[in-house]
């Protein structure tokens, strides 16, 4: 693993800690600049960066190492606290609300008109800031030039922390008890002044919401979902896109269906988890700042810095690997795709037999399978966070997920298989309920019986036809369907075999089926359809540049945190309990003097038999003090469901000085839909 270049460039770059953006209405929004010092002599273009994950004491130690970097390469860079959050006026109201992309029109608008800004402005973000950066994109504001997205989605109903294939993940839970807590963390009274700093506190946690219930609300792809989905209609984006994500990252579909789309799009999948490219984990990480600074060069500045001529998808085609819980860093290479799809990728047709993968159509019998409640354990994060060692959040050895499923065994691979895309499996499928779901995924068998999952794909079979409009089942009528499985680039080593496994639950990933069923897979007329890299001849070559980043925010570390996974199995009940704590330690952040904890406690209960309903409960607390200053939130959301309903609560609690502030409780109950 190559060392990172890291430079201090705070003696080239002025910090402005604290730039207030007007709003029509009156509101202030809280901003912060990072300036090249000579740019009001010679302005610059704009990268503006837009969330709600507080500038000053939440992304300051990760803004720091990227943001300098940028202002050191004569830009300006503006990061900004969405209305409701860090030191910004009015309120949070849900993700990617129509006033939070008004706002950002706004704000580009006022950037543009600065007096060291040339009026030229690109936006960049990893998550929210790479889904808004595509939603006003899509609102077309004059000023705006490029985009730089990481880690984004173009669908939010069916590739986001929501749902999946139709199936609710738990990670809405995980998200959603975090967003609460983004909606209920105080100002800094140092910004804000002392005078007003609990009034503006008090105000947000007035009128805070329970997002999760309003997710909950929307159980079908309907118009709530498609506001901010950008795949509604991608013509109205007409500026170039650099869309960029990793394997074990939950968000890796938008790079190719950015490139498919978007006239001049460009796209990078690497083996990371939720980071930023230079300092990606897996690795190996790349010079990603340079990259942008060859993105907007070239769209903010009009420098010929040659990105036209990239091919519109980098990819690192990783090598099959035996399973672990973390990689400090994947083997393979990278490889270019002249244009997407690609004709340099065949779809090889592989049939169902009788247990078995064939090369030809099967007269194997239809064959039935029930899987345990908790099937899907050994799967990993839905999205990796790329924790490292701290945190093992990897899928891993598959063997007893695939004592629970439906299994299909190729031959052994006489030569190395590269997939590069999206797998599909068209099933035809019979369910004894009206509900159903099934869990696909392709794995490597290595030659010492280890399995390793390369990828896998979820379809509420209710959603067979739609998202939008779900029709139940008729138990026992067979249906065509189609699991469309996660895109990877990854080589499957000569020696291995493939296995196809099929599971009626994939928890906690995704949340159960009302109860237990069972399907029956007619093999004689199913099938993979495997997407395969025939050769890398002829492909252009693919080069990054070295690792670079700026200097981190100063920092103390009085406490590093931890995290543990434990998995309890009740054998009496059969009830098993998959408990997450992280703790990201205490610190100081030395540039302000505020002193930030964060802890995070997950579990997930779920019975094997289906005996008692499943449980996922998700609390968050967050810590800060500096001098006078002590305030503390304290977060949680669980869910339940029976066969007829999910069942929230959520609670938030509020401290100053270790003295109750302000709590609220929310509590709701949500007829099933087709879930």
């Amino acid at each position: 693993m190559a060392k990172a270049k890291v430079i201090n460039y705070r003696d080239r770059v002025e910090n402005v800690e604290i730039a207030w953006v007007p709003m029509k209405d009156g509101r202030k929004l809280a901003a912060r600049l990072l300036l090249p010092k000579d740019g009001k002599d010679r302005p610059v273009p704009c990268i503006f960066e837009y969330i709600p994950y507080r500038r000053r004491d939440g992304t300051r130690i990760r803004d720091d190492e990227t943001h300098y970097w940028f202002a050191a390469h004569g830009y300006g860079v503006a990061r900004v606290d969405i209305s409701g959050s860090g030191d910004s006026d009015g309120l949070i109201e849900d993700e990617y609300h129509k006033r939070e992309q008004d706002d950002g029109l706004e704000i580009i608008d006022w950037l543009a008109s600065q007096d060291w800004c040339t009026g030229s402005v690109g936006m960049i973000g990893i998550s929210w800031g790479g889904f808004n950066g595509l939603q006003v994109a899509a609102r077309r504001p004059p000023a705006l030039k490029a985009v730089v997205s990481i880690a984004s989605t173009v669908d939010r109903y069916n590739d986001d922390v929501h749902y999946m294939g139709g199936c609710l993940m738990n990670d809405t839970l995980d998200w959603g008890d975090y967003f609460v807590t983004c909606g209920s963390l105080p100002p800094d009274p140092e910004i804000v002044g002392w005078d007003r700093w609990k009034e503006m506190w008090k105000y947000r946690l007035d009128n805070l919401d329970c997002y999760p219930m309003l997710w909950m609300e929307h159980q079908r792809r309907d118009a709530f979902w498609k506001h901010g989905s950008v795949c509604e209609d991608y013509s109205k984006i007409e500026i170039p896109v650099l869309n960029v994500s990793g394997w074990v990252d939950g968000y890796t579909a938008a790079v190719f269906r950015s490139v498919e789309n978007m006239p001049g799009a460009k796209g990078i999948a690497g083996p990371w988890g939720h980071k930023y490219p230079h300092v990606g984990v897996p690795g190996p990480a790349i010079g990603f700042l340079q990259e942008v600074d060859r993105w907007f060069g070239r769209w903010l500045k009009g420098k010929k810095t040659g990105v036209e001529n990239d091919p519109p998808l980098r990819l690192f085609l990783q090598d099959g690997e035996k399973p672990k819980p973390h990689f400090d860093e994947r083997q393979g290479h990278w490889i270019g795709l002249p244009q997407w799809p690609s004709p340099n990728i065949k779809v090889d047709t592989i049939h169902l037999g009788d247990g078995t993968l064939e090369a030809k159509k099967s007269r194997a019998k239809p064959r039935a399978i029930c899987s345990s409640m908790s099937t899907g354990f050994n799967s990993g994060e839905w999205c990796a966070y790329a924790l490292g060692k701290i945190a093992p959040e990897l899928a891993i050895d598959q063997r007893e997920d695939d004592v629970q499923s439906m299994c299909f065994d190729g031959p052994v691979l006489k030569k190395p298989l590269a997939v590069v895309g999206r797998t599909k499996v068209n099933l035809r499928v019979s369910s004894d309920k009206r509900q159903a779901q099934v869990a696909a995924r392709l794995n490597a068998i290595h030659p010492d019986g280890t399995v390793e999952r390369i990828t896998y794909g979820l379809l509420n079979l209710s959603h067979r036809d739609s998202h939008e409009f779900v029709k139940p089942l008729k138990p026992g009528e067979f249906y065509e369907v189609t699991v469309e499985l996660n895109e990877i680039a990854q080589t499957v080593p000569a020696g291995c075999r493939l296995r196809l496994a099929i599971s009626t639950n994939y928890w906690p990933i995704v949340w159960p089926s009302p109860e237990l069923t069972t399907i029956t897979v007619d093999p004689s007329r199913s099938s993979i359809a495997l997407p395969v890299l025939k050769s890398e001849k002829g492909l252009p070559k693919v080069k990054f540049a070295p690792v670079e980043k700026a200097t981190l925010a100063p920092v103390t570390v009085k406490d590093p945190g931890a995290e543990t996974r434990h998995l309890i199995l009740d054998v009496e009940s059969q009830r098993v309990n998959f408990t997450i704590k992280r703790d990201d330690g205490t610190y100081v952040i030395e540039d302000i003097g505020t002193e930030v904890s964060l802890t995070k406690l997950k579990n997930y209960a779920v019975s094997r038999d289906g005996r008692e309903q499943p449980h996922s409960l998700v609390a968050t607390t967050v810590h800060y003090r500096r001098g006078d200053w002590d305030a503390r939130t304290e977060t949680d959301v669980s869910l339940t469901s029976d066969k007829t309903h999910f069942h929230m609560e959520s609670h938030v609690r509020t401290f100053v000085n270790g003295e109750p502030f302000v709590s609220r409780d929310f509590k709701r109950s949500f007829k099933r839909e087709g879930l």
